[in-house]
């Protein structure tokens, strides 16, 4: 089975590969969502305010404190059911993936299953995990931001609705297609976000790997992928911290015009046509030179030093449970 995030085992069949891939990231995913969610909640709302004239919260610790006061710890928690949900398919889906992909590699560079890739190869195989991952996100993310700005739109068009009638709402009103409003910012997020994000995970732990087994063989060793099997759980988690920070700040402004975009209609409601013809959909484009003509590059980047903070331990704790997974049912 495929023990690590960049190399392959001859034992097992791919059918047990398959399910623990998908298992171990499912449990890695809920996880790590529980931990984030209130502060993924805090990076939504300061998106969403970019195109406002006036901003409900300064900053951060703000928003925190003004959703804690106002809302409660039910508020911290709002939209909570649709990223947990989405964490299953979406960590599992990036790990199959990621898997696949690379014996793909293999097979067209005409590599043994059990050899190992360069890191600007499982780069490639990450941006194509997050590629193919950018698609079953895109529905969970609309529901999960939408649910999460409920409490700050204006009270004319506030619906504290559940994460189901969210869901309904947006297929009643356009179609199963309009769950995937913002999946160009999705896809941007992902392909680029997953690439940056295994690549900085298997460099760094690569890294750890040379330098404790250099210490203990009084050699320089040379710097290859490292297997799950060969870390220990500290550099597990070190190694995937990394990797958070760096997932999130690569392609961060892609993410903010997927916010703003997802929240439009709640926020910043269209007025009706006298004609009767529906207001024009938001685009990725249009959104970004709104947001960038209000408030320039600060704006792509509004909550930016809060998502990397906790993208920080939450991205630990998804590679400390999935790598401890792989060791322990190697």
């Amino acid at each position: 089975m495929k023990t690590d995030s960049g190399a392959t085992a001859s034992n097992g069949s791919p059918a047990i590969r398959v399910a623990k891939d998908i298992g171990f990231g499912s449990i890695a995913g809920m996880a790590s969502k529980v931990f984030e969610h209130p502060f993924d909640l805090t990076k939504v709302r300061l998106q969403a305010q970019v195109l406002e004239s006036k901003a409900r919260f300064n900053g951060p610790l703000d928003c925190l404190v003004k959703t804690w006061k106002n809302e409660g710890i039910k508020g911290l928690f709002r939209g909570l059911p649709a990223p947990v949900v989405g964490a299953m398919g979406e960590i599992a889906t990036l790990f199959l993936s990621y898997s696949e992909i690379q014996d793909l590699i293999r097979r067209v560079n005409h590599q043994s299953l059990d050899s190992k890739l360069t890191i600007p190869q499982l780069a490639l195989a990450g941006a194509g995990a997050g590629a193919i991952t950018s698609f079953i996100l895109t529905p969970v993310e609309l529901v999960k931001c939408k649910m999460q700005v409920q409490m700050i739109a204006p009270t004319t068009e506030r619906q504290l609705l559940g994460p189901i009638g969210v869901f309904t709402s947006v297929v009643r009103n356009t179609g199963f297609r309009g769950l995937w409003l913002g999946h160009t910012g999705t896809f941007l997020r992902e392909s680029g976000g997953g690439s940056a994000w295994f690549a900085t995970k298997e460099f760094v732990a690569s890294l750890l790997l040379r330098r404790r087994l250099s210490k203990q063989e009084g050699e320089a060793l040379t710097l290859t992928s490292a297997k799950s099997s060969e870390l220990k759980s500290w550099e597990s988690a070190l190694s995937g911290a990394c990797a958070g920070a760096m997932f999130n700040f690569v392609m961060f402004p892609a993410d903010t015009v997927k916010s703003v975009m997802q929240t439009e209609e709640e926020l910043r409601p269209a007025r009706i046509d006298p004609s009767g013809k529906p207001p024009p959909k938001p685009s990725f484009l249009g959104t970004f030179k709104a947001m960038y003509r209000a408030q320039g590059v600060k704006g792509l980047y509004a909550g930016c030093g809060i998502t990397v903070a906790r993208s920080i331990p939450s991205s630990a704790i998804i590679f400390l449970i999935y790598d401890g997974l792989t060791r322990y049912f190697d």
